[in-house]
């Protein structure tokens, strides 16, 4: 079994170790380290020496937030992947953190800092939304990397089978277990009760399992594959796509799905969710029917499952999508 070097916050075996991989120069020290950000899956630290700074990333074999929860140990190696595929595209790669080094015994990036940016997770916080332009800039990205990155354009292949295998398990199976560990009212009074009638659903978990197949499947294109708020960040060079650890080939349904859902989360307005299906389908075709199903599976998961979001919505508010999401999977012809 290969040793793997856990860092730490230690500025004395950090320089050791920046040096060791000529990240550091000899006569360069660490002036301080900081936290960039509120990230769940590794762990993520600011470098600055007296006249640079950058981003060190390493992924551990379980969830930086939740050291309970194992998670695939290489799955930095993959987001490095893609952005080595990506690179090939400046107007993909420059609107992303470049891609500095990779410690592949040891599962580290280092990684471009992009300064102090803000992610869009204050959507999700009342009153706040989204800008047309913003958001135009958002799904136009997306829509240029499914176009420009796919089976027709690049022999290169991201299957990424260990980080979609830990997202299936929590998009379309643990979100329906009677007796999943989580507590939904400690979340929100009500919950409980609210998700029982989901967790019986056999017709609803059927349709959801059938999308969990299709998810675990190849498809033809290059997926960011956590495409939500978290991942789009606000910085003073613009905005900027970070972690795309979860990417992996599949279906522009899935990526556009997961989008929508969380802008419905957000509860921004239902014109401006058509927008931004709108903007994405000025540059590449989408089944319009598929994307709602997989918005649908993203919905169910982010109120009832383990992933939850800093929401402002109210118990009935989230009743009423979880409802519409119920609606639109129990409906759907068994074809798509």
């Amino acid at each position: 079994m290969k040793h793997v070097q856990e860092l730490t916050a230690d500025k004395n075996s950090l320089e050791s170790y920046l040096k060791g991989q000529t990240w550091l120069q000899l006569n360069e020290s660490i002036k301080a380290i900081e936290i960039p950000g509120d990230g769940n899956m590794n762990f993520t630290i600011r470098i600055k020496t007296s006249d640079r700074s950058f981003i060190i990333k390493q992924s551990r074999n379980y969830v930086e937030k939740y050291p309970q929860v194992p998670a695939p140990e290489e799955r930095a190696l993959r987001e490095a992947e893609f952005y080595q595929m990506v690179a090939e595209h400046e107007s993909l790669s420059r609107q992303m953190p470049q891609l500095k080094g990779v410690d592949k015994a040891n599962h580290v990036l280092n990684l471009e800092d992009l300064g102090d940016g803000v992610d869009y997770t204050f959507l999700y916080q009342k009153g706040n939304s989204i800008s047309d332009s913003d958001l135009e800039q958002i799904m136009s990205f997306i829509a240029e990397l499914h176009r420009n990155v796919n089976t027709k354009t690049t022999q290169t292949r991201l299957p990424n089978v260990e980080m979609r295998k830990l997202n299936h398990e929590h998009i379309f199976i643990y979100p329906y277990l009677d007796n999943n560990g989580l507590d939904l009212d400690d979340i929100l009074p009500g919950l409980k009760a609210v998700g029982k009638s989901f967790k019986q659903d056999e017709n609803l978990k059927r349709k959801v399992e059938v999308l969990g197949e299709r998810y675990l499947k190849d498809g033809n294109t290059l997926l960011h594959g956590d495409y939500f708020p978290g991942s789009w960040l606000k910085t003073g060079g613009g905005i900027k796509i970070i972690d795309p650890e979860f990417c992996f080939f599949g279906e522009v349904e899935f990526e556009i799905g997961v989008t929508l859902a969380h802008l419905k989360l957000a509860d921004q307005p239902e014109t401006l969710i058509k927008k931004a299906l709108g903007y994405y389908k000025e540059h590449s075709a989408i089944d319009e029917s598929l994307c709602r199903q997989f918005m649908a599976v993203e919905i169910l998961r982010r109120i009832l499952g383990l992933a939850q979001l800093p929401l402002s919505i109210n118990l009935n508010k989230r009743e009423s999508l979880l409802e519409q999401a119920r609606a639109i999977l129990t409906t759907a012809s068994a074809g798509n």
